[in-house]
């Protein structure tokens, strides 16, 4: 497999095209004959004509990838070397791990997959379960027996949405295999398109492992900072200032108080803290941290209904505007969006909210959220709300001069701290 990898002759195969799997795909696709499998037709349509709607790449990029063939039928994943799972790991409503994505592509695998190839998971999950979940369903599927007829790796993914700089190919990759010589090709394939390298870890579990913590570990300076927000509003200061003057000391790590949402942050530790609770162990500080930030959509409006409230305005039937739907700044991605609590909260209350996003999809966030009153800013009068809310720090409204709402004694709340303090009436 190491020759085929050094001469180019490899055949890869990725199974999910979101953020993480199609950059996957176009790296892998300039080097080696690579096919791109998804069950949505309609991405897959999207993608031949050269657009992508996460924005993860360009059609410049697409276009580069001229060994990458794009497909929704499995059966055009038949004879690869390497197989690629990059699918969704989401939770349920009660936060339990919904490994169903996972499965359907293990499934998939293991019907096509033939002796001597290696499936390579990047999807987050628990320490053990490429080996306890994934690997039965493709034995099952395939006949095949683990460890002597195909073999696994683990590479956890390290895709940031949005951002520009931190892309695949200068993020050093995890990479593990379960046996030593697949460690040795899994870690060679990667290497093969991460300029900035490679680390290999011990085991699979290992590599499970770091990754389901690093999203755990900002998770807690996330939700510590919250914490506080939620305590010096209490005293009377301001969160951000404080965290300033600490941000002198050189050891002082710099978080922001915010809103933890998305696919990574605010889902991942409970991977971490099911398989605890399946092992006999309760964790405490972990699960304190996700509750803190789950909560934090509802707090921030409760605060900019107090705010109206002290500002002698009327709640039931005020208009209100949400700048920002998304799960962080310049990303189209509305996945667990906690910016969508915030505008529930708000209309539970009674008021009548607008949503503008530029970066969002109006159609997905009514089908997703109920939201049904999404604006154009542009489009709008300033004059007629009287509460706005910034929930999502996008380049454009970095733009907007707060005092253009003042002209109906607007109240401002920055979740975000984007605007000048002296120009809002209350923020995080």
């Amino acid at each position: 497999m190491l020759g085929r990898i050094a001469d180019g002759s490899a055949k890869v195969a990725l199974i999910g095209l979101g953020y993480v799997g199609l950059p996957l795909a176009v790296a892998f696709g300039r080097k080696f004959d690579t096919v791109g499998f998804d069950v949505k037709t309609t991405r897959i349509e999207e993608l031949k004509n050269g657009r992508d709607g996460t924005l993860e790449t360009s059609p410049e990029e697409l276009a580069s990838a001229e060994k990458l063939h794009l497909s929704n039928s499995p059966e055009d994943l038949r004879g690869r070397d390497f197989y690629i799972v990059a699918v969704p790991t989401p939770v349920d409503r009660f936060n339990t791990p919904d490994l169903t994505p996972l499965y359907r592509a293990s499934e998939t695998v293991g019907k096509v997959i033939a002796p001597g190839a290696v499936v390579i998971f990047e999807s987050t999950v628990y320490p053990g379960c490429t080996e306890e979940q994934c690997v039965p369903v493709i034995e099952r599927e395939s006949g095949l027996v683990f460890n002597r007829d195909f073999f696994c790796g683990y590479s956890p993914e390290r895709i940031n949405p949005g951002d520009r700089e931190h892309t695949l190919e200068r993020i050093v990759k995890i990479t593990s295999g379960s046996t030593p010589e697949t460690a040795d090709a899994v870690d060679a394939l990667y290497r093969s398109v991460v300029k900035a390298g490679t680390f290999r870890a011990s085991s699979l579990k290992v590599a499970e492992a770091a990754k389901v913590i690093e999203n755990s570990q900002r998770d807690l300076n996330i939700a510590f900072v919250n914490e506080l927000a939620k305590i010096f509003r209490l005293i009377g200061i301001d969160t951000r200032e404080v965290l300033e003057a600490a941000g002198t000391k050189w050891n002082f790590l710099k978080f922001q108080p915010g809103l933890v949402g998305g696919h990574c942050i605010g889902v991942d530790p409970y991977y971490l803290t099911h398989k605890a609770t399946e092992l006999g162990y309760h964790p405490e500080v972990i699960l304190a941290g996700r509750r803190i930030n789950d909560s934090m959509g509802r707090y921030a409006a409760t605060e900019t209904i107090k705010l109206m409230i002290r500002n002698g305005g009327r709640i039931l039937g005020a208009r209100v505007l949400q700048l920002g739907i998304t799960f962080k700044e310049n990303c189209p991605d509305i996945r667990n969006s906690r910016a969508a609590d915030v505008a529930k909260t708000l209309a539970e209350f009674g008021c009548k909210v607008d949503v503008c996003d530029p970066w969002a999809d109006p159609d997905e966030v009514k089908r997703n959220y109920e939201l049904s009153s999404f604006r154009s800013l542009e489009a709008e009068d300033p004059a007629q709300y009287e509460a706005v809310v910034l929930a999502v720090a996008h380049d454009e409204f970095r733009r907007i001069d707060p005092r253009t709402f003042r002209k109906n004694s607007c109240v401002i709340y920055d979740i975000k701290g984007l605007w000048p303090r002296e120009l809002v009436d209350g923020r995080l």
